[in-house]
């Protein structure tokens, strides 16, 4: 086992290291994953500053730990009492299922039970994506909406939602990528009748979006935050300071516009906005 994290993707689906612990009656087999981690990691303002999108991936596959903590930190459950999950979704329906596409077959994460029930023996990581690297990255995350838990509302208002959610999923594995040096992209780019036959997915259920995970050719630490930061008021979107006192009896954070356009670089944004409106009340 613990030469498990340097086996290759295209092996036997070493990353999930327990040995099935039950099989349904059609043949699925279960997989109980590690306990997550749900402590350390990087500050969260360096995980941001870290975010990235990277479509290169090494043959290396990833270890049941980091399988485990991805999936977790993706759509896992962090409010066991209350069956709170680590993204929102609308109106709590939680209606978007975490699939996941590797060498050895595709794979459904039952959040609820922190374990993957298989779906298939076939690969179908190459029908992820349009891109070539889908094919060979270990991990292919698919994030599928289940209209039929998203109730009555319009079909316009369920794709929206749905969409809405697996974003906010892809963002929690961008930032976990991030905090454990993985390489990760969101897609949008497949086929979906193509890739939802392959998953023998129901009429209910939509793709939203595909995202690769893996081990990146380059290896890259966490870096530690520059030293040497932009003051606020050299940035264009930030209102520049007054660079005297104020003189009106406002309060010395106070905020103004530059007295003339030529003192600072041409916005394409616009000019800082100074007021707040008062927000539409629904």
């Amino acid at each position: 086992m613990t030469n498990v994290s340097r086996m290759v993707a295209g092996g036997a689906l070493c990353l999930f290291l327990a040995i099935p612990l039950a099989t349904f009656a059609d043949g699925a087999k279960v997989t109980q994953l590690e306990p997550p981690r749900k402590e350390g990691g990087v500050p969260l303002m360096d995980a941001l500053r870290e975010r990235k999108s990277v479509r290169e991936f090494s043959g290396e596959a990833l270890s049941p730990r980091q399988l485990s903590d991805l999936l977790w930190a993706a759509f896992g459950i962090n409010r066991p009492e209350k069956g709170g999950r680590t993204a929102p979704s609308a109106m709590n329906r939680q209606e978007i299922d975490v699939y996941v596409a590797a060498a050895d077959g595709l794979y459904l994460y039952d959040a609820r039970g922190h374990r993957l029930i298989q779906e298939g023996a076939r690969d179908i990581r190459a029908l992820t994506g349009r891109q070539p690297f889908v094919a060979e990255a270990p991990v292919n995350l698919i994030y599928v909406a289940d209209y039929g838990q998203m109730g009555e509302a319009p079909l316009e208002e369920k794709a929206f939602y749905a969409a809405a959610d697996a974003g906010a999923i892809s963002q929690n594995v961008y930032l976990f990528c991030a905090s454990e040096g993985l390489a990760t992209v969101v897609r949008a780019s497949f086929d979906p009748p193509a890739l939802a036959k392959a998953m023998g997915l129901r009429n209910e259920q939509r793709i939203v979006l595909a995202q690769s995970v893996g081990v990146p050719k380059v290896k890259a630490g966490v870096t530690k935050p520059s030293k040497h930061l932009t003051p606020p008021e050299q940035i264009w979107s930030t209102p520049a300071r007054l660079a005297d006192p104020p003189t009106s009896g406002a309060p010395e954070d106070a905020v103004t516009l530059p007295k003339k356009a030529s003192e600072h670089p041409r916005n394409p944004l616009g000019q800082p906005k100074l007021t707040i409106e008062k927000p539409t009340e629904y």
